[in-house]
């Protein structure tokens, strides 16, 4: 089993345990979040849905943030990654709302961040966290799974 796949099934399992769901908003990521959640058996009884917020088209046509939202923000941080999983989890009405925003390369991305930095969030109606990561690598694949990975350990720590 990978590392995904473990993370995914215990993320699983602590939401049914807890009758709770999830909503997902991942950029680099390119889906492995949610294609990982959907894996576990009994996905439909946690997972509400998600989407690849890849554009700033995506973000707006999927989930309905207006560039003005925009305002003071930038990609691939923690503020823009809270924003994410709020808007995820409400539009979805999940009792959660997990985001990951970053570059996975084989380049950094405009802002000046290197290849391998990823903000993650996830963010319920109680409780917001979120965490910066630099993997220091270089390779595109292995950063989109270290992304997504990140992002279901926070979700995970973060349910206890």
């Amino acid at each position: 089993m990978t590392e995904l796949a473990r993370l995914a099934a215990a993320v699983g399992q602590r939401l049914i345990e807890r009758e709770e769901t999830v909503a997902v908003a991942e950029c680099s990521a390119g889906g492995l979040i949610s294609s990982a959640l959907l894996a576990v058996p009994g996905a439909s009884k946690f997972y509400v849905g998600g989407a690849v917020v890849y554009t700033a088209r995506a973000r707006l046509t999927l989930l309905d943030i207006p560039q003005k939202a925009m305002d003071g923000l930038r990609s691939a941080s923690e503020p823009y990654a809270l924003l994410l999983a709020r808007v995820a989890g409400k539009n979805l009405k999940a009792t959660w709302g997990l985001s990951e925003t970053g570059a996975a390369g084989p380049e950094g991305n405009r802002y000046g961040d290197a290849v391998g930095h990823c903000c993650v969030a996830a963010v319920s109606t109680t409780r917001e966290v979120s965490l910066t990561v630099e993997t220091g690598i270089e390779d595109r694949e292995t950063n989109m799974r270290r992304f997504a990975e990140q992002a279901l350990a926070l979700l995970l720590e973060t349910l206890g």
